[in-house]
């Protein structure tokens, strides 16, 4: 495989992979600038990747080594955003645990109706992504792919399989985890005022109540997060091992 061959591969991982990443996958990010950062990113990594990696007999081959790059930088994005996808979910539960489930706002960086709450985490993940230098860690951690799948090398095991759902149930676990401090205390306001007969408008009181837990735990819920926003360069690697597992 030549070297054009090889930038047109990791043109194509790293485009995959950019289309589905949290930030850069927002609908106000210019499509033409996240293409020239994978056509970027494919000039400086493909000339450190060794000739002969993968090679086609013909056109249907090509468009099937294509597919399988293009596969491969899809489930690396995939696997770096489920994070935001439970921050999504934690915000509604918030949200309807608190009455502030309506009406829903646009978020420009996901292009997804979702709740204040939700916009909330999902801006405050993003600012520690960015300001924790992960993005630069995340390069790092897509260069090293390649010494565990290489061009062509990616198979669809069952313990790949198994990890993905894994990851996908553990989104669920995440957003209960960062919701049950709220959860806790609506449950106890209701718990309360059904005692009390409800001497006291109950909604008005959870929503108070929900929004100043909310405040106090948020500098908890950054560091739960920023555990979480850490791993995901070990993430991609770990889905890159798993593919090229034989």
């Amino acid at each position: 495989m030549s070297e054009l061959d090889n930038g047109l591969m990791v043109f194509l991982r790293v485009s995959a992979m950019l289309a589905v990443f949290p930030v850069f996958s927002a609908p106000n990010f210019p499509v033409q600038l996240r293409l020239a950062l994978g056509a970027l990113l494919a000039g400086m990594v493909s000339p450190a990747l060794p000739g002969g990696l993968a090679q086609a007999q013909d056109l249907w081959g090509w468009v099937g080594l294509m597919s399988m790059e293009v596969g491969v930088g899809l489930l690396f994005g995939f696997a770096s955003r489920i994070i935001f996808f439970a921050l999504d979910i934690a915000g509604a539960i918030i949200a309807s645990e608190i009455g502030l489930s309506l009406p829903p706002s646009m978020n420009p960086m996901s292009g997804a109706q979702v709740t204040a709450p939700g916009s909330i985490l999902y801006y405050l993940a993003a600012m520690l992504w960015l300001s924790l230098d992960l993005h630069h860690w995340m390069l790092v951690g897509f260069v090293k792919t390649y010494a565990w799948l290489p061009v062509g090398g990616a198979r669809l095991s069952e313990i790949c399989v198994t990890d993905i759902v894994a990851r996908t149930s553990q989104m669920f676990v995440i957003a209960l985890q960062l919701a049950a401090p709220v959860m806790a205390v609506s449950f106890i306001v209701t718990l309360v005022f059904s005692v009390l007969g409800r001497a006291v408008p109950q909604m008005n009181v959870r929503t108070l109540a929900g929004l100043s837990v909310f405040g106090i735990t948020l500098q908890l819920m950054s560091e739960h997060i920023e555990n979480y926003v850490r791993r995901l360069p070990e993430d991609v690697l770990s889905v890159a091992q798993m593919l090229g597992a034989r």
